[in-house]
């Protein structure tokens, strides 16, 4: 902010008086042009702003609100996942590197539990609990949201825990490597796997590969919501949203065949 007042208005502390609608959107112009920031960031920035204006408003330090002209929604991200045959493809490819591997099978670990990358690192064997169902249980908190996930473990991710235990320190269920490492691994790994070479494979599209297998598999919102560790299940709607799309663009793929059937079609009143 300090910044932006200097270059454009050439002072350097703002005060309330000088917050009017031009200034704000002088302001995201600087945002969006100067410091070329992408349009959620710009979002993030403007919400800071405008609870501080809200608070300087109730206390009467500002008499009108400066945003009164400006709008700015955030946009839905694009939320890449992998389909079913391109998860299954990446479980059957053989790494020829340990380092490879272990990556691997960290992400499809994820695929199937949901859990994100510093959820990952931070588990410990402590979380794996055997539940009242008598089944095997993550029973974690999430970092980044503190609530509660308690995800059902399935076959697959539990070979994975029994093939690393006892290779972790402080009580870890696995040696998970930097973010950046994994990220760079996965890069390499899907360039040997053709339906994944046009895709961009970070550790995170894990996480969303989950919502979006399990949701079209069946599983009902709220039961994905807690799973996932979302505080508000409209979290979890965006896949919803996703899969409704998908549904949409395959039909369209396949609405030509049917055009010759239209041209013979009568209607009967």
């Amino acid at each position: 902010m300090r910044n932006f007042a200097l270059v454009k208005y050439c002072y350097t502390d703002v005060m309330f008086n000088d917050l009017t609608p031009e200034f704000v959107q002088d302001f995201d112009y600087y945002l969006r042009d100067d410091l070329t920031l992408n349009h959620n960031t710009i979002w993030n920035y403007m919400i800071g702003f405008t609870t501080l204006c809200r608070l300087a408003m109730s206390r009467k330090y500002l008499a009108f609100n400066p945003f009164s002209e400006y709008k700015n929604i955030k946009k839905d991200k694009d939320r890449g996942y992998l389909l079913r045959n391109e998860l299954e493809q990446l479980v059957t490819f053989n790494c020829e590197k340990k380092k490879d591997e272990l990556v691997k099978d960290l992400f499809i670990f994820s695929c199937f539990t949901g859990l994100s990358y510093s959820d990952m690192k931070g588990l410990k064997n402590s979380n794996i609990q055997d539940f009242f169902d008598g089944k095997r249980w993550i029973i974690v908190r999430r970092k980044k949201t503190a609530t509660s996930s308690n995800v059902m473990l399935l076959d697959i991710p539990i070979m994975i825990i029994e093939k690393y235990a006892g290779l972790s320190k402080d009580g870890k269920v696995f040696p998970v490597p930097s973010n950046t490492v994994c990220n760079d691994r996965l890069k390499i790994i899907s360039q040997q796997i053709d339906c994944l070479k046009e895709k961009k494979v970070t550790f995170h599209l894990a996480r969303h590969t989950f919502a979006t297998l399990f949701l079209s598999e069946g599983v009902p919102l709220e039961s994905l919501s807690k799973m996932l560790g979302h505080k508000n299940i409209a979290t979890t709607q965006i896949y919803a949203k996703i899969l409704n799309e998908k549904v949409g663009k395959d039909m369209q793929k396949v609405s030509h065949k049917f055009k010759s059937m239209e041209s013979s079609f009568v209607v009967q009143l």
